[in-house]
């Protein structure tokens, strides 16, 4: 069975001929997100890094190149992998909320099986529809040497503590993005062998990249300085010192301006509140809580933290 680039999804023949629905990088330009440069020289580094992880497991030398980045609909992307057998590893990005997503191959995964269990490292005749036991501990094992190496790759840009959530092995069962949402597709391309080329995708939402998005767009990012431990110990320390104004309110009655004229001294106003009171932090929810009493004072029993909110929902 003849293998080359066009045996696998997302292959070299088909990023000749980009999607109309998958705009190159130059088209993110036009978004609040800018041209991330700096982005694609993090895929350079994680390309280099990646022949250490796979060459001892093919038992041959490979090469990795990062492809142009691009920017897509989810459900675009899944459209593209219909029928294709892939996995999808969610990745957690703290600080940065959301969770990449990285997307392997189902024949190159059952090739390493092959390998692993003494053969040639040829692909079953036919591809399996699923997933084997076997072929998912693989996975497992190819995610966690991806996901290891990413730290080195972005350290130079930002410290993200990349950290291995889950694996799905059907990609539209995939919950972690909406179907509308945009993300950006960093692909690297694995060549080996007699011409053999496998795609390995990395997804980031590119709600996750927001906040960093100035960051991903130099040109010429500098290295980052590591920060003066004493100068960090100050600066924390001024800030947990920092003091907030914290206040609750028991209830709220709106009354008519004549009912207010007409007030004198022994006059009732009823008033109605709920099991719960809101905690306020410099005017703003913080948390809810009961009332109640502690060492003889009148005391509010904290129930929950509110959600911050985010300021671009607003």
């Amino acid at each position: 069975m003849a293998e080359n680039a066009s045996s696998f999804p997302g292959s070299a023949r088909e990023r000749l001929t980009p999607a109309s629905h998958a705009p190159a990088l130059g088209a993110m330009a036009s978004s609040s997100m800018g041209d991330l440069n700096a982005l694609a020289l993090v895929n350079q580094r994680i390309a280099r890094s990646l022949r250490a992880l796979l060459e001892p497991m093919l038992r041959q030398g490979v090469k990795v190149a990062p492809d142009p980045i691009s920017t897509m609909r989810w459900d675009d992307y899944v459209e593209k992998r219909a029928g294709a057998l892939s996995s999808v590893t969610l990745i957690g990005m703290p600080p940065l909320s959301g969770q990449a997503m990285l997307v392997l191959d189902g024949g190159f995964i059952f090739r390493l099986v092959d390998l692993y269990f003494g053969g040639p490292g040829m692909l079953p005749d036919p591809l399996p529809a699923e997933f084997t036991a076997s072929a998912e501990t693989m996975i497992g094992r190819v995610a966690k040497g991806f996901i290891e190496r990413l730290a080195g790759g972005w350290s130079e840009l930002a410290e993200i503590d990349f950290q291995p959530i889950r694996t799905e092995t059907n990609i539209e069962m995939v919950t972690a993005v909406d179907g509308d949402d945009r993300v950006v597709v960093t692909r690297f391309v694995l060549s080996f062998g007699e011409g053999k080329q496998v795609p390995f995708d990395l997804l980031y939402p590119a709600a996750t990249l927001k906040p960093i998005a100035p960051l991903l767009s130099a040109k010429a990012p500098a290295k980052r300085q590591a920060a003066d431990p004493v100068w960090m110990n100050n600066l924390t320390r001024s800030v947990m010192n920092v003091t907030l104004p914290v206040r609750s309110v028991l209830a709220e009655q709106r009354v008519p301006l004549s009912q207010l004229m007409a007030l004198k001294p022994g006059d009732i106003i009823p008033i109605s509140f709920g099991p719960e009171l809101p905690l306020l932090v410099a005017n703003h929810h913080f948390a809810r809580g009961a009332v109640g009493a502690s060492n003889g004072r009148a005391a509010i029993r904290v129930n929950r933290i509110e959600p911050i909110e985010d300021e671009d929902s607003q």
